[in-house]
């Protein structure tokens, strides 16, 4: 005899899928509601999308309102970061983030991970943007894990954004199709769109949208340098931290040429690899790209150097150093800080900076990271506290490397994290740390002393 019901298995099956899929959240955001997965209290977000795909025509223009979607999207694997170079064994950071390959990279890289505590209102918020030169790297890297900044009662967002000659490339012709007469800074774009995305859907993720905080370290320091320059996002964070970008200096480290001057040496190159109308250059495979520059360089002995930010006069109408010393960047409280080991130009002009702050009346709380760390010994790694070392404490993702850390580690990791999370919450770092002045440039020095415990305090950075 046949029955049409269901067995007592699949029954129990699909009431268990049910109740997994009823304790996993849903929220509206702009294109359309997103599903989330929730662990230990944690609720997180991955591949949502900020923008629409920058693809075919939309290639090298600023970033497009999101395309709706139908139903629910299920939000729980990260979106392929941008077109870059893969990472080779000989590259001493694949050993330290990379170590577990590169994703699939795609044209199509406009999306953003949210971890926040799944119950929770008025939260600060903290926009990530990862470094690389603008040309490497992708907002969930290990030591990028978001969890511990949740469970420290903070939301955080990692973005994807465009890098390379597909984020950055000035041209006489894509400045001549632009109504404000003007290329480059796509990516600088996508991150302003980034911001802007979060400042309207992060109330959905019980977010405060008035308390966000914008933090990035090496090419991510320097875009939020650009981010508190530029008119288009400067009134929309409450806070910013730079990590290895430097302070104000006589010469822009990170971007900031002008932009006639760029665009005359991008065309160049294409115009040598035989691309000269749009419709060509856009028609171009994006992997072509992560060769052309070198061949181009090899052939004419021309150095083009990282496709990178431009003074543009309207995304950037000057540079960061520029419009700190004359009071127009974002008024708000600042962290700044590098490692002890770091690479060089990238410390400099901090207590400058500092200073400048002080007149303008907003503090700047200073830090060095001076904690050298540990390693197995093995050839090819980084050592020290290296470019990028202090990462794994300030995301406090120790765990998620291969280091032998010790006791100290985790206990460092976790005032730092504390620090970070309070300076998103408050604008002050919280305990001992107190502002960088003419008087008192004093820096918050990170370090572990010789019996393995945490030993940072206030005073003057170490030197290597």
């Amino acid at each position: 005899m046949k029955h049409n019901s269901l067995s007592p298995r699949l029954l129990i099956i699909g009431a268990l899928f049910l109740a997994s899929c009823s304790h996993n959240p849903t929220v509206k955001v702009e294109g359309g509601q997103i599903q989330g997965t929730v662990t230990d209290g944690i609720a997180v977000y991955k591949g949502i999308p900020y923008a629409a795909p920058p693809v075919g025509e939309l290639r090298w223009k600023a970033p497009q309102p999101v395309v709706p979607w139908e139903g629910v999207r299920v939000c729980d694997s990260f979106g392929a970061p941008s077109i870059q170079p893969h990472h080779v064994d000989s590259d001493a950071y694949k050993h330290e983030f990379f170590f577990d390959g590169d994703p699939e990279y795609s044209e199509d890289c406009l999306y953003l991970n949210v971890w926040a505590p799944a119950k929770g209102k008025n939260l600060p918020v903290t926009l990530w943007i990862h470094g690389g030169a603008f040309s490497y790297g992708w907002g969930f890297e290990p030591e990028m894990d978001g969890e511990e900044w949740a469970k420290h009662g903070g939301i955080l967002v990692s973005i994807n954004y465009r890098l390379g000659i597909l984020g950055f490339l000035t041209h006489p012709l894509l400045s001549e199709e632009n109504p404000d007469g003007i290329s480059g800074n796509y990516g600088v774009l996508d991150q302003i769109a980034a911001l802007k995305w979060v400042k309207n859907n992060i109330a959905a993720f019980g977010g405060d949208p008035n308390k966000i905080t914008i933090m990035g370290q090496s090419a991510g320091a320097g875009s939020v340098k650009n981010m508190v320059t530029s008119p288009l996002s400067k009134d929309i964070m409450a806070g910013a931290i730079i990590q290895s970008g430097g302070g104000i200096s006589e010469r822009s480290i990170l971007g900031g040429s002008p932009l006639a001057e760029s665009e005359q040496r991008w065309k160049d190159m294409m115009d040598w690899a035989g691309y000269t109308t749009l419709d060509e250059m856009r028609a171009i495979d994006p992997l072509e790209f992560l060769d052309m520059a070198s061949e181009y360089s090899a052939a004419t002995g021309k150095f083009l150097g990282w496709p990178a930010p431009v003074v543009d006069g309207k995304v950037l109408p000057e540079t960061f150093d520029s419009a700190a010393l004359a009071g127009r960047i974002a008024d708000i409280p600042y962290m700044i800080g590098y490692t002890l080991d770091d690479m060089g130009g990238l410390t400099g002009g901090i207590e400058h900076f500092c200073a400048v702050r002080e007149q303008a009346g907003k503090p700047a709380y200073a830090y060095q990271f001076a904690r050298r760390l540990p390693d197995d010994g093995r050839p090819g790694i980084l050592h020290g506290a290296f470019h990028s070392s202090e990462l794994w404490y300030m995301f406090k993702s120790l765990r998620l490397s291969w280091r032998p850390f010790t006791e100290g580690d985790y206990v460092l990791a976790e005032e730092m994290i504390s620090a970070w999370t309070n300076f998103a919450a408050t604008g002050k770092p919280g305990g001992s740390w107190t502002p960088c002045t003419a008087s008192d440039p004093s820096f918050m020095v990170f370090k572990l002393g010789e019996d393995d415990k945490p030993a940072s305090g206030m005073g003057t950075p170490l030197a290597k």
